[in-house]
């Protein structure tokens, strides 16, 4: 296989490039880029810094990615992206990396799909089919789990956390985290119930549904605590995975609020 480079694209001598890049027009790649097999840059794609962009990624035009984190903290040390493979970045999507005193590298997984527009800033953690829709604006430090969906135009506030296979609805403003499996919607944000239509799209079974939707009355009910709810749903389905994946979501950082439902009030 071979490198295909258009000829007005600067690739500086030092990246890394695999077989099967391909680099379009009017491109610039940084000397410490390194871009997996069959990566391929449309045009117009600007990557620098310490930029590793995994194996048949597909940058589209106006692409930016490894310029200096916004965070007033950064002194300008060594900072770094990295991007598993087959990830699709459609136009004018904006990847900051890390930051020196903090977490160094924003991390992308594989299968992600950022739509045009889409922005995720310093010290990013995405896990793996995250799909990111028109316009999402992720702040830093934002963990975002497995097969999560963030709805057009949404603003995710930095540092939360977005649990696995959740929902965010469009134009959300989500500041609390998001349980996995969990559906918000709203400005200010707001627990909606269960994310059942991405459930079911993945194949999860309807007794591993039914037992979501009863823990989930349970957890969320009126009665008592929500630590008292806690504690009542991890004893009464301490063996069900799906379940005790949302009770061990919401006991790991003990000091963020949880998105809750809406009240009314």
């Amino acid at each position: 296989m071979s490198i295909d480079i258009h000829p007005s694209s600067f690739v500086d001598s030092k990246a890394e490039l695999a077989d099967g890049v391909k680099i379009g027009p009017l491109c610039v790649v940084g000397p410490d880029v390194k871009l997996g097999k069959n990566v391929e840059l449309i045009g117009q794609v600007n990557l620098v810094g310490d930029t590793i962009v995994g194996e048949d990624c597909k940058l589209y035009p106006f692409v930016s990615m490894g310029h200096p984190p916004q965070d007033f903290k950064h002194k300008g040390g060594p900072v770094s992206i990295e991007i598993g493979a087959r990830s699709i970045f459609r136009e004018n999507v904006n990847i900051h990396p890390g930051v020196d005193i903090g977490e160094p590298v924003t991390r992308i997984g594989t299968d992600c799909y950022f739509m045009v527009g889409t922005h995720l800033a310093h010290e990013g953690q995405m896990g793996n089919h995250v799909i990111v829709s028109n316009g999402a604006q992720i702040g830093g430090n934002v963990t975002i789990g497995d097969h999560a969906i963030l709805g057009g135009l949404c603003a995710i506030h930095q540092h939360t956390r977005i649990g696995a296979h959740a929902f965010i609805g469009g134009m959300a403003t989500v500041t609390t985290d998001v349980i996995p499996y969990g559906s918000v919607i709203g400005n200010a944000a707001h627990l909606a119930g269960l994310n059942i239509i991405g459930l079911k799209r993945r194949g999860f079974s309807r007794e591993k549904i039914r037992d979501l939707r009863s823990a989930y009355r349970l957890l969320f009910a009126e009665e008592g605590t929500f630590a008292e709810r806690l504690d009542d749903a991890a004893d009464t389905y301490h063996d069900h995975e799906l379940v005790m994946e949302i009770v061990g979501f919401i006991r790991a950082q003990k000091n963020r609020r949880i998105c809750m439902p809406h009240t009314g009030s």
